[in-house]
């Protein structure tokens, strides 16, 4: 099954590897083990666009959310220069799903809740249209770009991505790697997302209210829960976000 919302870019070359790896927030040396999870940032170290790299033979994938794909396409090409770095798209089925992974696919390496995704002819009897993704994610709060990942707006740090193992501390330099890594280094974050309890509902995006203060913005919400981005010294009992009362669940 061909996931329409979906993109693939096929980086082929031989600087595809050094390219790459002097842009994303993960190292591409893990692409031995699977699926890397990453981001393009700006070099004010701001969320541009995540993604899933892909070991596909001689080339390297790039699994990107399409309504970000040609965009994401003009930046690399922006970058690539006269880098020996070929990019096109690519048509191939995309699916994923939970429970046993079928041969020739790859864990999701964001949490193991995720499951697996796949790529190429033979895995559209495999893919699962039935999940609830949205339960998913907030149950786990992990974000999702064009809701709670705001490209030119999120830090990815406060996004959740060192706990997804979207972004690596030791590989070296990439775009935005000073803010990043200024970021990892604070004593502790003060804003970031989180999991709350909801009795109602809001849209998303609606603000969260603590008492008159702006405490941060409701996002995805399922099964009475919700991912939200708070600002944490005002994350106290008693917060609404519209008509809706939300109570922030700390973690343990």
């Amino acid at each position: 099954m061909s996931d329409a919302k979906r993109m693939l870019i096929e980086v082929t070359g031989g600087d595809r590897v050094g390219f790459l790896q002097g842009l994303v927030t993960n190292d591409l040396e893990k692409l031995s083990d699977g699926l890397v999870y990453a981001a393009l940032l700006t070099p004010q170290g701001k969320f541009q666009v995540d993604f899933f790299l892909v070991p596909w033979g001689d080339a390297i994938l790039i699994d990107v959310a399409a309504d970000y794909g040609e965009a994401l396409m003009r930046r690399l090409t922006f970058y690539k220069l006269r880098a020996d770095v070929k990019l096109q798209e690519l048509t191939a089925d995309v699916a994923r799903g939970v429970g046993d992974m079928p041969n020739g696919a790859f864990a999701d390496p964001r949490h193991e809740a995720m499951g697996w995704r796949a790529y190429g002819p033979g895995f559209a009897f495999e893919a699962q249209t039935d999940v609830d993704w949205d339960a998913i994610r907030v149950a786990h709060c992990i974000p999702e770009i064009g809701v709670e990942l705001i490209p030119d707006d999120s830090f990815i740090l406060e996004m959740g991505f060192e706990r997804l193992d979207g972004v690596d501390f030791r590989k070296g330099c990439y775009v935005g790697q000073e803010v990043t890594a200024r970021m990892k280094h604070k004593t502790e974050l003060r804003k970031g997302l989180a999991v709350v309890k909801v009795d109602g509902a809001a849209p998303v995006g609606t603000p969260i209210d603590a008492h008159n203060k702006a405490a941060g913005t409701l996002y995805t919400q399922s099964g009475g829960h919700a991912i939200a981005y708070l600002r944490f010294d005002r994350a106290t009992e008693g917060m609404t976000a519209g008509d809706a009362r939300v109570d922030y669940i700390k973690e343990a």
